[in-house]
């Protein structure tokens, strides 16, 4: 089997606009980053698709021990081998990894937040942790802008994980999921049964309007804090911060009809987002 031919089938059929970051890249940065992502859609996959959570929780233990294998030098599945096959696929630490693993478990046993603090855990590890090894694969070198290129990526993996949840709202809520905040239902006097039933109220669309605002913040705090000299080895990044950015626009335009719908940019408007962005960091 050809590992880099699985990932990029993988990668392409996906759909994800991270996808579209990928175009412009190197062959060998394009590899490494196209295995990473192959990777975390096949750990996401475990919860989205597996309906018994004793067997989820079964194969999240394989990826564990996967991962030790990995480290070893000894993967086994196609995107591993991959990753293996890669100079900065190689240099990711296997806690990371596992950070994403964990994120992924929470999943398993957890489909409410108390509060945002209790959120900001799960987004780190599933988005966050994310945006740091995929800054760490962009990088062509490590140098004395390492710290602030941390910080930037998990603002940004957040930024992209709170999108990503106003986005599918109503769909995580038909599968019994519910990831805004519980103190901030209450606060804003959105009942969890109207989530679940899809009715849109006035409550709602303040939550939403609030949900926008931290997301927008988190976008600008991102970008704040990449140091001018670092843009140009991130462009990947920043290419996704626009596709996302200008999604989570479009959905705030058009008042946030997440509850009944799935809002999305089309492939010629990513793309045409993307190499933009790329010209122009």
């Amino acid at each position: 089997m050809d590992v880099h031919a699985y990932c990029q089938e993988r990668a392409a059929a996906s759909g994800s606009s991270f996808y579209y970051s990928f175009v412009f890249l190197p062959p060998e940065t394009r590899r490494a980053i196209t295995a990473f992502y192959a990777l975390c859609r096949e750990l996401d996959d475990v919860v989205d698709e597996c309906r018994e959570p004793m067997v989820a929780e079964a194969k999240l233990d394989w990826w564990r021990a996967e991962i030790a294998r990995f480290t070893a030098g000894m993967p086994e599945h196609p995107a591993t081998r991959a990753l293996a096959d890669t100079p900065q696929g190689r240099a990711i630490p296997a806690a990371l990894l596992l950070e994403i693993v964990d994120g992924m478990a929470m999943d398993l046993g957890q489909r409410r937040y108390p509060d945002f603090k209790s959120l900001h855990l799960y987004c780190y590890r599933v988005a966050g942790v994310v945006g740091e090894i995929a800054a760490s694969i962009f990088a062509s070198e490590r140098g004395e802008h390492d710290r602030e290129v941390r910080r930037y990526a998990h603002a940004l993996g957040l930024a992209f994980q709170l999108t990503n949840i106003i986005r599918d709202v109503g769909e995580d809520a038909r599968r019994g999921r519910i990831y805004l905040p519980q103190d901030e239902l209450a606060r804003f006097g959105v009942a969890e049964a109207d989530l679940l039933a899809g009715r849109d109220t006035p409550a709602f669309q303040t939550l939403m309007d609030f949900q926008y605002a931290r997301a927008i913040e988190h976008y600008d705090r991102a970008l704040a804090v990449l140091p001018a000299a670092a843009k140009r080895a991130q462009r990947p990044g920043l290419v996704m911060a626009a596709i996302y950015r200008t999604l989570l626009e479009e959905i705030r335009r058009d008042r946030f009809p997440v509850l009944r719908a799935r809002v999305a940019l089309t492939p010629l408007r990513k793309l045409w987002l993307a190499s933009r962005t790329w010209l122009f960091p």
